[in-house]
Formats: structure tokens, sequence, C-alpha cells
């Protein structure tokens, strides 16, 4: 049999260590990196992959897309998708920085706990997404938006650069995402507190929520947070928490190492089903919700 081979572009100087050794741990016999990738290389790449072996062995072959936009990985995605020949078609998967299955993890597990905990489901929960610029807020959001939520992107440094992102994610996924000023706490205090759902996708370090604006949010249901790395996101809020009371208002906590797992699992999923198919494979943050949400 065949070998699985991935082959894995970034438009930055390194592919992730992270997303190399999921690849190999879920099956893949080799992986090979290629960086500093531009969108128009891509057509040239992908063919080159797909061309080099039979149509029989066509879907032991993937390409990954990494990276750190959301918004190119997604344009990546569709040029190889486009350069794609029958019958020699390949699987292809973007993760970039591991955003969207960790917005895939972060949603599923906030769902379970939105209708196991609080009787509510996504659709129609009014939901703030703090650090909505990154990779792992942006998807984030529209997976919420296309979920039926009424979301918002949270500028922390005012709105400008919300506004046009926002307008962007609306324009290519039919969603219709507002804007809200968060570049002051006491203005992050009244979005949080005109919230039923927070979720806070800073980076690294960045403290978004203290335990005052939590306290007082007597909207709030659920708030949940990807950083791992102290200070955390929301103050108060334990790694572990998988919709634990957070506060004293009935709100719950979903810390990041519940995410995490969820999304460990979700990405690990999706390469092995990439090494199990015998069918091509298309895969973005659709696919990585759906998984995500089986497993949550």
């Amino acid at each position: 049999m065949a070998k699985n081979i991935l082959h894995m572009m970034t438009p930055l100087a390194h592919m992730s260590p992270f997303d190399v050794n999921m690849a190999i741990d879920a099956g893949y016999d080799a992986t090979v990196s290629y960086t500093r990738v531009s969108l128009d290389e891509i057509t040239g790449l992908v063919q080159d992959a797909m061309f080099s072996r039979s149509p029989r062995d066509a879907a032991r072959t993937g390409v990954f897309i990494g990276g750190k936009d959301a918004l190119l990985a997604l344009d990546m995605l569709a040029a190889a998708g486009k350069a794609l020949l029958k019958p020699f078609e390949i699987s292809l998967f973007a993760d970039p920085a591991g955003s969207f299955t960790t917005a895939a993890a972060m949603i599923a597990v906030v769902e379970k706990a939105l209708r196991e905990k609080k009787g509510r489901e996504l659709r129609g929960a009014a939901i703030a997404v703090f650090g909505a610029t990154g990779v792992v807020g942006t998807a984030s959001g529209v997976i919420a938006a296309l979920e039926g939520a009424s979301v918002t992107f949270v500028g922390r440094e005012g709105t400008e650069r919300a506004r046009a992102h926002a307008a962007e994610v609306n324009r290519r996924f039919g969603v219709d995402i507002g804007v809200a000023d968060g570049s002051t706490p006491e203005k992050r205090t009244a979005i949080v507190h005109a919230s039923e759902v927070a979720l806070c996708t800073a980076k690294a370090g960045v403290r978004v929520l203290d335990a005052a604006q939590i306290a007082g949010a007597t909207k709030l249901l659920i708030a949940a947070d990807v950083n791992a790395v102290p200070p955390l996101g929301i103050e108060g809020l334990d790694l572990h928490a998988s919709g634990a009371p957070l506060g004293e208002r009935g709100a719950l906590g979903v810390g990041a190492l519940a995410i995490g797992n969820v999304k460990y699992r979700t990405e690990s999923g999706l390469f092995r089903q990439m090494t199990e198919s015998k069918t091509p494979l298309r895969l973005d943050f659709r696919q990585a919700f759906d998984l995500a949400r089986m497993l949550a």
C-alpha cells in the first residue's frame, strides 16, 4: 500500500512543530514542510504533489495549510481546491495556528454547557468575542454566527480594525457580525454585562476580564478562555473548568485545558480521517466543528 504523505505549507518562516507531531501521531508516514509559501505558489505545489502519484493512491496524499492568518489560509485552501483535477484529487486541510480546531472546540464545549446547564442553544445567544481579529477569534465568531448566534467582535484598540475585519468576514460568510469598542476597562465591562456568552481569544498572557467584571454581569451565562498562560484571560477561571460556576451570579466558566482536550482530539481526528479515507477530503473550521461537537 502507498505511504501516507502530508505536504505541510505555511506563509511563515517555520511550520508549526505542534502540527507536524499531530500529523505523524495520527498516522502519516512522512511530512514535508514548505515555508514562506505565497498564495500564488499554492497551485503549482498542489499539482506537483497531485500528479506524482497514480489516481489509485491519490487519497494517500494530503496538503495541510498553516500560518497565522485565518482568511489567508482559507484563500490558500480555495486555491488548492481549484488546482485539483479528477481523478488525481488529494485531501486538503486548513488549520492556521491550530485556530480552526481550537475555535471549533471552544464553541462545542460552550454549546454543551449552554444546552445541558442553562437549557439554551447557540442560536439567538448574544456572544461577545474578545481578541476577535486573531485567528481563533475570527473562526469562533464565524462558527457561532453560522449557528445563529448574535455575535459581536470586540476591538481592544477601538473599532476601526475590528470593523474592517467584521465587514470582510460578513462578506465572505454571509453573516452579520457586529462590532463594539472595548478600548477601556469600562467599555469592556459594559460589553460583558450585555452579553450572554463571552469568548476570550486574546493572545497568551493577556488579561481580558477581571473577577469584578464577571461578578457584576447578571446576564452572563458562559465565559470561556483559550489562554493557558498566566495571567489568564479571565481572572479566577480554572483551566480545567468545563461549565463550572464562575462568580456569584450564575455564570459558568470554560477553561483553556477543557477546550484544549477537545481541540487536540479534533485535530488528531481530522488528520486520521485523511489517512484512512478512500476518497479525498476538504477540511476547514466547518468540518472541525462537526467533529468537535461529537467529541464534546
